[in-house]
């Protein structure tokens, strides 16, 4: 098989164009970071970094860890930019948060968006004198690339173990959500893999319905979820070996990321008014939190709400073994 044919390089060569083309787009404007944040480069991003990931697992070269450090490093900065304006733009409409608490979001904004001008110029991203992206392909095309059948199986072995590394997480004796962001999020995060390898192998995942199903998984099957572009797997074109995922639990899975998200963001929203708070007053920790509470309104639930929530919902998820039936095996085509 000749390696332009490897399934795994034309889906990191249809992601990095993606990328190329934001990226030639934001050289003729002049904040070439905020247009790239504006105009969704984190999802390309998004899809390289967990091609990367994936294949550092499938492959075990380096040039795939590698990847996944630069493509991890941009992602980072557009979701530091995302983190501070969303909450900017929320907090401008509401008259119960002071001015000083809206323009220090607005500012850590700017400085990220400053931030990633830099590591763009630095990083030769949009550097004048070489393609950063040519160059990564370039390297890509020497990877030693499964044939189609083995790269599946490798595929299914890797998405079981990151399945397991999920269970043993949430399995620790006496697991509970302590803090929002190391916890919660993290959870969320290794979740949101799952969902985010199908979309990003580009057509060689699909899902396939069960002709019955519990009906404690009725819960999950919310009309939002159902129709959510994002539980659309890509067309599987000429590929002839599939990774086949239950789409009832892939659905329950979309719906615990999205609930797992829904309690973070709740949360955030109290730990950037306190940090901005803090920031802009003499107020130390305890009492920038009372007054974050405040500004926050009285529908905001507080940390400890919302962690007894996330518990209980993935307490929920968890005993009913949705994960573990996800994967249904591998189909091939003649």
């Amino acid at each position: 098989m000749k390696k332009s044919e490897a399934h795994g390089e034309s889906s990191f060569n249809f992601f990095l164009d993606k990328l190329q083309l934001l990226l030639d787009k934001s050289t003729r404007q002049k904040n070439p970071a905020l247009w790239l944040y504006q105009n969704n480069a984190r999802t390309p991003l998004f899809m390289l970094e967990a091609l990367a990931r994936l294949y550092t697992g499938i492959n075990k070269e380096k040039k795939f860890a590698k990847l996944d450090v630069e493509f991890k490093l941009l992602e980072d900065v557009l979701g530091a930019i995302d983190y501070y304006d969303v909450f900017a733009k929320q907090f401008a409409a509401d008259k119960k948060i002071p001015a000083a608490v809206t323009n220090y979001l607005q500012a850590q904004a700017r400085e990220k968006v400053q931030q990633l001008n830099e590591m763009l110029i630095e990083k030769k991203w949009v550097h004048e004198t070489g393609n950063r992206i040519t160059k990564l392909k370039k390297k890509l095309s020497k990877a030693d690339w499964k044939k189609s059948k083995a790269e599946i199986k490798a595929v299914y072995d890797f998405y079981v173990d990151a399945i397991n590394h999920i269970l043993v997480f949430v399995h620790q004796e006496n697991f509970h959500f302590e803090n929002i962001e190391t916890d919660v999020h993290e959870l969320r995060r290794k979740l949101r893999w799952l969902s985010i390898y199908p979309q990003a192998l580009q057509g060689c995942v699909q899902l396939s319905k069960t002709k019955s199903y519990p009906k404690s998984l009725n819960k999950y099957l919310t009309k939002e979820i159902i129709n959510s572009p994002f539980n659309k797997m890509p067309d599987a074109g000429d590929a002839k070996h599939f990774l086949i995922i239950d789409q009832n639990y892939f659905y329950a899975l979309s719906w615990i990321i999205a609930e797992l998200g829904r309690l973070k963001d709740a949360g955030l929203r109290v730990i950037v008014i306190k940090e901005a708070v803090q920031q802009t007053s003499a107020l130390k920790e305890d009492a920038a939190l009372k007054r974050a509470y405040q500004l926050a309104g009285a529908k905001q639930l507080t940390i400890p709400q919302l962690l007894k929530q996330a518990d209980a919902i993935c307490k929920t998820y968890f005993k009913e073994k949705n994960l573990e039936k996800l994967l249904i095996g591998i189909s091939h085509v003649k």
